[in-house]
C-alpha cells in the first residue's frame, strides 16, 4: 500500500475518489524508471527520497485542491522537486551547496522525463526558499515549498516516535 505520511488514504486504491484524482495527476510520473530510482536514496531519517516526494506531492495536491488552485501542477511539482540521483552526503558537498544545486539538478532531470509547465518548473526550482534567493512566483509553488518543510518535519518526528516507542518497549 502506498500512502503519504500521517495520511490514512491508500493511494493505490484508484476506486477512492482522492486517490484516483491524485493518480490522474501523477500516474505517468510514478511509473517512470528515473523516479523509481529515488527509492534507493535516503532523504530524512530513513525515509526514501521517493516516499518523501510522494508525501510532498500528496499534501501539495490536497492543499491546492482545497484552495481551488492548480492541484495537478502542485502534485507534479511536489513529486519531482527532489529528482536528483545522488547522495549529497557522499559527494562531499556542503549543505549550503546542496541547497542551491539540487533544485537545478531536479529540474534538469524532470525535463528529461516529462514536459513541465511554468508552475511545475517554479515549484521544483524554488522549493528550498527562503534558503535560496528567488522566492516562488506562484501560490502553488509556495504550497509545495511549505509541504516540503512540513513533510520533512513529519518524517523526522515519525522516525523519532518509532525510536522512542522501541526504547520504551524494551
Amino acid at each position: 500500500m502506498r500512502k503519504a505520511i500521517w495520511s490514512r488514504a491508500d493511494l493505490d486504491k484508484t476506486n477512492e475518489v482522492l486517490a484516483a484524482l491524485f493518480y490522474e495527476c501523477v500516474g505517468d510520473l510514478i511509473e517512470s524508471d528515473m523516479l523509481s530510482e529515488l527509492d534507493n536514496f535516503s532523504q530524512h531519517m530513513g525515509t526514501s527520497r521517493l516516499q518523501h516526494s510522494i508525501n510532498v506531492a500528496y499534501y501539495s495536491f490536497l492543499i491546492c485542491r482545497k484552495l481551488g488552485l492548480d492541484y495537478k501542477s502542485a502534485a507534479r511539482g511536489g513529486l519531482l522537486h527532489d529528482l536528483f540521483l545522488y547522495d549529497w552526503r557522499e559527494e562531499n558537498d556542503s549543505a549550503r551547496e546542496h541547497v542551491s544545486a539540487h533544485p537545478r539538478a531536479a529540474l534538469d532531470n524532470a525535463r528529461k522525463i516529462t514536459s513541465l509547465n511554468e508552475k511545475e518548473e517554479d515549484a521544483i526550482s524554488c522549493h528550498m526558499w527562503p534558503l535560496t534567493p528567488r522566492p516562488p512566483r506562484f501560490r502553488e509553488s509556495h504550497i509545495v515549498s511549505f509541504a516540503d518543510k512540513f513533510c520533512t518535519m513529519a518524517e523526522v518526528v515519525d522516525r523519532y516516535k518509532v525510536r522512542v516507542l522501541s526504547l520504551a518497549n524494551g
